[in-house]
């Protein structure tokens, strides 16, 4: 399905990476990374990206993005671009030209990822270290927007099923958030999973505790793990909370008894405030389902780039997944 050498690419609302995939099997070379609001298309970057590479010209790309992939045309949830396969497949001379939901290939990814196993290194648990049961495996992570997946084994395949969680409604389950729910900003009138389980949603638990408005994420990330701001510190172990409550929602939704592995740019950051014990309570606090939730393994994705090992699975072993995405391929 893909002629090697592979473009791949993950492309967000804030970075995209690219990496060219030699041949099936190989390692990831990694490219470039670059910020998207640098270059005004997705072909100036990967233009960029390809200037000087020091392997042959990619002949068919696999690009995921932040964004549903539901036609020719894609424009991202947090960023100008909009990606076109056909467009960048002429651009760059290519034979295809494959485009999916960023979390398509972190799905992939995690297909093999044992957290009580060898993959440690990969994997940060979050509460106890459990063996993956045989069932559906749930991704997802927080970051400038929110992202969530899907891997459901069906006959000898694995069916890759995107979501759009992030812009579903989010609202108060007890006393504490009831009184909050008012002080927070909504977005278009809605309070959203993205709302507030994103970078900028980690900004909107903090003006909601009193704590300033328009504070950069970072820095209530950082104040907060240092303990030097109050408020920083509450935010936080409620983001912990409320990404703990969604995700045990999503399990219950999936069957996830493989295990539920998060990924984005904040979950590694805050992983010691994601042990302190708030998010696994609330993931686990689903009755009547409560002992079989306690049995689900929980983990962050440590890596960088978790979506490069995810896009070589998928252009090299095309057979062993089903997904959707658009695909262009060059007129004979």
């Amino acid at each position: 399905m893909f002629d090697f050498p592979v473009l791949i690419g993950d492309i967000g609302g804030t970075n995209a990476r690219f990496a060219v995939l030699e041949r099936p099997g190989d390692e990831p070379a990694a490219l470039a990374h670059v910020r998207t609001g640098d270059y005004p298309d997705p072909s100036a970057a990967i233009r960029a990206a390809l200037a000087g590479a020091p392997t042959a010209p990619p002949r068919s790309a696999l690009l995921a993005v932040a964004a549903r992939v539901d036609g020719p045309a894609v424009r991202l949830t947090n960023a100008a671009w909009v990606i076109e396969g056909a467009r960048i497949g002429a651009d760059f001379g290519l034979s295809a030209c494959t485009i999916v939901n960023d979390y398509v290939p972190v799905a992939a990814g995690a297909a093999a990822l044992d957290p009580a196993g060898p993959d440690r290194g990969i994997l940060a648990p979050i509460g106890p270290v459990l063996p993956p049961g045989r069932g559906a495996r749930l991704v997802l992570g927080p970051g400038t927007g929110f992202g969530a997946a899907a891997l459901v084994p069906y006959g000898e395949q694995l069916a890759i099923v995107s979501t759009e969680a992030g812009h579903t409604d989010f609202g108060p389950s007890d006393e504490a958030e009831a009184q909050l729910w008012p002080h927070l900003e909504r977005v278009e009138g809605r309070v959203t999973v993205e709302t507030l389980l994103s970078g900028p949603g980690l900004s909107r638990l903090y003006a909601a505790l009193g704590g300033g408005h328009h504070a950069d994420p970072a820095a209530v990330t950082a104040d907060g793990l240092s303990g030097r701001d109050p408020a920083a510190v509450q935010a936080l172990a409620l983001f912990a909370k409320l990404l703990g409550r969604l995700c045990g929602d999503l399990a219950l939704i999936f069957l996830a008894t493989g295990g539920v592995y998060i990924g984005g740019g904040i979950a590694p950051r805050i992983l010691p405030v994601l042990n302190q014990g708030g998010f696994r309570r609330a993931f686990a606090h689903k009755p009547p389902f409560a002992a079989q939730m306690a049995q689900i393994p929980t983990c962050v994705i440590t890596i960088a780039d978790p979506a490069f090992t995810g896009l070589a699975a998928l252009a090299s072993r095309p057979a062993r997944f089903a997904y959707d995405g658009q695909a262009w391929r060059a007129s004979a």
